[in-house]
């Protein structure tokens, strides 16, 4: 044998084993890249949490003080009663005393002996009684100066002192959390594929996965697969439907918390008409099969020009794939419910299909700090910046919301939609790609709503549930995101896949 062809066998088979540990290497690298990241995201969160306790402890301490200075200023009013009751009843006497002291000296002065004779002894009993009434204590303050009362802080001082983190106690041996591999989650027409794995570090062996979903109108999760496998394709799913799916991972130990949730989304069927079918389908009917990675997957077309068909969605830790998936049962899986039997009819036509997304890193100003996976966010300029919104609507009803976590009341946030191309920099609102409102009064706790409707074309704006005026803008047309403009004294977080409000859904329907 050609030596040379000898060694470069070995060198190719060293080649490879080193390609492997360089494939690690890379996948090391973006864990410690996402864990970077996340690092950053947990800083801001804590920080905001940890902002929150305490002010909460200093709310509670503002309550107390209250308290105690009540009773104070209650002690003060009684002390100010009791001394001016004295001040009046000794003024009165001394009235008396006086008028009783001069009448005595004009009679001693009256030169009628027989008249001083028949009123001397009456005057003298006078003079003595009025002397015994300012008797013993009658000339002793009833009440002291000083207040009896002192504050014992050392207490509440010791335990300020001793306010501390706790450490929290390492987690059981359990599988870690299921991660999604997003790069081969793809749907085509109406089918849909679902692939996840385990962390690339994770030390503790999974037996299996167990897979979820609801109903496809929000209700409870039922297992739909049990078994080793961690990809699954679903073939004649509903169109215009909306299901969330989850995944997690057990071993003898017990079993992982859930992975992010799927909310999946089918596109409109233009060309049959929708049916009131049972969920799930039966298995003669949608069977559910089983691929392996080396399957050929089909490429997944994003609903809007250079924008990600999948969205990340906070606590509890969900992320939305516009596509949709339906629940089903198979020959040769195991499939069981914790409740009901799936007999109940869902009417398709009438489930109201609703978008999740979170804000969106890629196009957001670089001020825009991003926390609670890519669901709060706050900013580390003094000046307005604009950030968007992941899902871009172009047709349909759409209601979202946004609370206020922080504001220090300058200057307004301002809540809405934009184009994609909106300036960043300025106010929402200050150009001719976005349409904004901003509102003054806004408080730290309060919420704003935004309805968009884009069927009658109009975008109308909420505060805690009551809306603003009339509608805000109309002839509202074209692509939209979710927009919002704030700087570092603001914080917002955002909620989504929310209900169209009753009152206006009514109206639109009588409209």
């Amino acid at each position: 044998m050609d030596p040379s062809l000898f060694l470069q066998s070995q060198l190719s088979q060293a080649l490879n084993g080193l390609s492997d540990r360089a494939k690690e290497a890379k996948e090391f690298l973006v864990q410690l890249r996402n864990m970077v990241q996340q690092i950053q995201e947990n800083s801001v969160e804590f920080e905001a949490c940890l902002v929150a306790q305490c002010d909460a402890l200093i709310d509670a301490l503002n309550r107390r003080k209250a308290q105690l200075l009540a009773r104070v200023n209650k002690e003060h009013e009684h002390k100010l009663k009791v001394v001016r009751d004295q001040i009046s009843h000794c003024t009165v006497k001394l009235r008396q005393t006086t008028g009783l002291m001069e009448y005595c000296l004009e009679v001693i002065k009256e030169n009628d002996p027989s008249g001083f004779l028949q009123i001397s002894d009456a005057l003298i009993r006078r003079v003595h009684l009025t002397e015994d009434q300012w008797g013993k204590g009658t000339l002793t303050p009833r009440m002291t100066t000083d207040f009896d009362l002192s504050l014992d802080n050392s207490p509440l001082l010791q335990s300020i002192h001793q306010l501390d983190f706790v450490q929290v106690k390492a987690s059981s041996p359990v599988p870690a959390i299921p991660i999604l591999q997003l790069e081969e989650c793809c749907t085509h027409n109406n089918s849909a594929t679902l692939s996840w794995k385990q962390p690339p570090l994770s030390t503790v062996p999974a037996e299996g996965y167990i897979l979820e979903l609801d109903d496809g109108n929000g209700g409870q999760f039922r297992e739909v697969y049990v078994g080793k496998e961690t990809m699954c394709t679903v073939d004649g799913l509903h169109f215009n439907s909306t299901y969330n799916a989850r995944v997690k991972a057990f071993n003898k130990t017990g079993v992982s918390q859930y992975s992010k949730t799927l909310v999946l989304q089918t596109s409109e069927d233009t060309d049959s008409e929708e049916q009131t079918l049972p969920f799930p389908v039966p298995s003669e009917r949608l069977p559910l099969r089983r691929m392996s990675p080396f399957s050929s997957t089909l490429n997944l077309q994003p609903s809007f020009p250079g924008r990600s068909y999948f969205d990340f969605r906070s606590s509890p830790h969900q992320l939305s794939l516009h596509s949709s998936l339906q629940s089903l049962n198979a020959p040769g899986c195991n499939f069981e419910t914790q409740s009901a039997p799936y007999s109940q009819l869902v009417d398709i036509k009438k489930l109201l299909a609703v978008a999740w997304f979170a804000f969106d890193p890629g196009s957001a100003h670089s001020d825009i700090i991003f926390s609670n996976d890519n669901l709060t966010v706050t900013c580390s300029s003094y000046d307005d910046r604009v950030v968007l919104g992941k899902t871009g609507f172009s047709k349909g009803v759409h209601y979202w919301e946004l609370t206020i976590d922080r504001y220090d009341n300058h200057p307004d946030p301002a809540f809405g939609v934009a184009r994609m191309d909106v300036m960043k920099d300025v106010m929402l609102g200050k150009d001719d790609k976005a349409w904004a409102i901003t509102e003054g009064g806004i408080a730290k706790g309060a919420t704003i709503g935004v309805l968009l409707d884009l069927n009658r074309k109009t975008l109308t704006f909420f505060i805690n549930d009551e809306q603003q005026g009339p509608i805000a803008f109309e002839n509202v047309e074209g692509l939209f995101f979710p927009a919002v403009s704030l700087n570092r004294n603001v914080q917002v977080t955002l909620h989504t896949g929310l209900p169209v409000p009753d009152f206006y859904s009514s109206r639109a329907s009588i409209a």
